[in-house]
């Protein structure tokens, strides 16, 4: 059967092509690390006015170059990270970038596949594309995740309602202003009168998220206010990549040196970052070894990452594993990473072809941990529980929160390694997405880094301190233990889950016009 589309298409291919590149672009400049946010209201406009009333082909398409867009101007530090772990030319190394890139962007090829193939069928055409936006920032596999929040990661004021939704509801807020404010233009190309509604629902969801986020703010305030403060400190050692492991005492050394100065400035905890013992340690010497080489000499609670292993009967594994220590210097708990970062920490398919492992000599074999449970950190006042998340962890909404509801924990930490990126804009991007995860669980997120950016996150997301990037650093701050729960800890994704099975029906399912 020949579907009929709802309304003449405004542009041919070709300009709505362009239009869909704008639209990347726009989503570019709005996102962490250039920032320029007040472009996230508009980002989405372009590939509006361009995919109204187009075939779900072509509909693919655009959103293919908008998400394609994003990713080649966003992510161009992808070029650096794979020269520097294949060792490939460079020309091949932009090959794959491109690659990596195109398959990126099909999280928005995805939405407008979805958002064309509902809207043919008789379903409103700005439901069904809030629907597929939703289901493919929840849906889409990534390697490198992000999300249209992270554009307005610096405005707390209209990032609290990810307590309520996660960043997926940010960016659902974002969306509806664009389709607001693309409305007038619409009605003018289309020839029809204006749909007040659409305008209605955008400004008035702004308003209310606005609103939300004032009292919010407000309320997490008091809160940690009227909490236990702690001095932490961060340790930014800024080893180089193949230094750290060519050269692993310089960088303990560092590490203990940076300690003993934030000791003199009163801190009652120091974090430093992912692998910053970089010995290769057997796991079951891994205590004696760790009290008599790295903590006895702290004097203070620490959490610090290492690299340790053992030998199996099939063959060794290696854990990119984060320990927390007392003040005596003794490990008191262990978290192996689970969410290994392609490349970097291991191969896909390495197992099954070994040779891509010399094809590739600077790439990782790590294996995954299997436990969520939290780091332990002993004070004055008692034993408090750390959830703690390794590199890219931390921007994961769902495992985070899977961790929080396993462990419950008074403080989140973040300790990872960007040096694989150089000083490009990764760091920030990094930064930014990781913001949302104090937001959504009210706990102060400390993040320690080998090169930058470390920083403290307070409870709604505000950046209270940080580093910069490419230095030798150490950063002292207060921060709260703080407990509690919120509305997204308890329900998670569930309703986006559901948004995104009742737009995969409408895809499919002509809607009946004469039953409503």
């Amino acid at each position: 059967m020949k579907l009929r589309l709802p309304i003449e298409p405004p542009l041919p291919p070709w300009p709505a092509l362009g239009m869909a590149a704008l639209s990347g672009f726009l989503y570019f400049l709005a996102f962490a690390g250039i920032d320029i946010w007040p472009l996230a209201f508009v980002a989405f406009v372009p590939l509006w006015i361009a995919i109204r009333g187009q075939r779900p082909r072509l509909a693919l398409w655009l959103g293919l170059v908008t998400g394609a867009t994003m990713n080649v101007f966003g992510f161009y530090w992808l070029l650096t990270m794979l020269k520097t772990f294949s060792g490939f030319p460079t020309v091949l190394c932009a090959l794959f970038v491109l690659i990596i890139c195109m398959y990126q962007g099909g999280r928005l090829g995805l939405m407008g596949w979805l958002y064309a193939r509902a809207s043919v069928r008789g379903w409103p055409a700005a439901l069904v594309f809030v629907a597929a936006f939703v289901a493919s920032e929840l849906l889409f596999p990534l390697l490198f995740p992000w999300y249209y929040a992270a554009t307005v990661h610096g405005q707390p004021a209209l990032t609290q309602v990810a307590d309520l939704g996660g960043p997926i509801l940010v960016g659902v807020v974002l969306l509806l202003a664009n389709l607001a404010i693309a409305e007038p233009i619409l009605a003018r190309l289309e020839k029809r009168p204006l749909d007040r509604r659409l305008v209605q629902i955008g400004a008035g969801t702004l308003a209310a998220t606005l609103i939300y986020g004032y009292v919010r703010i407000r309320m997490v305030d008091a809160q940690a206010a009227a909490s236990e403060a702690f001095n932490v400190g961060l340790v930014q050692g800024n080893m180089g990549l193949m230094q750290k492991r060519t050269d692993p005492a310089e960088g303990l050394r560092r590490h203990q040196k940076l300690t003993r100065e934030l000791k003199e400035r009163g801190t009652d905890m120091v974090v430093w970052s992912e692998s910053s013992v970089t010995f290769a340690v057997p796991e079951a010497k891994a205590d004696r070894f760790m009290f008599n080489n790295v903590s006895s000499q702290l004097g203070m609670p620490a959490i610090f990452g290492a690299v340790l292993f053992r030998v199996d009967a099939d063959r060794e594994r290696w854990f990119n594993t984060a320990l927390s220590t007392d003040a005596q210097g003794k490990i008191t708990a262990r978290y192996d990473k689970e969410f290994l970062l392609a490349f970097g920490e291991y191969l896909p398919f390495g197992d099954t072809f070994p040779i891509l492992y010399q094809w590739s000599p600077n790439s990782g074999k790590f294996s995954p941990g299997d436990k969520l449970d939290p780091l332990l950190v002993r004070t004055a006042s008692g034993e408090h529980k750390v959830t703690t998340l390794i590199c890219y962890e931390d921007i994961l909404p769902s495992f985070t929160n899977k961790a929080v509801n396993h462990a419950d924990p008074e403080l989140l930490v973040n300790i990872t390694n960007d040096a694989w990126f150089g000083d490009t804009s990764e760091p920030w991007e990094h930064l930014g997405l990781a913001q949302f995860r104090a937001i959504e669980h009210h706990r102060y997120l400390v993040r320690s880094t080998n090169s930058g950016v470390s920083a403290v996150i307070d409870p709604v997301g505000r950046v209270i301190a940080h580093t910069g990037t490419f230095r030798i650093e150490a950063l002292q701050a207060s921060v709260r233990w703080m407990r509690g729960r919120t509305v997204y800890e308890v329900i998670g994704d569930i309703p986006w889950y559901l948004l995104s099975l009742a737009v995969a029906y409408a895809a499919f399912r002509k809607r009946n016009l004469q039953a409503t």
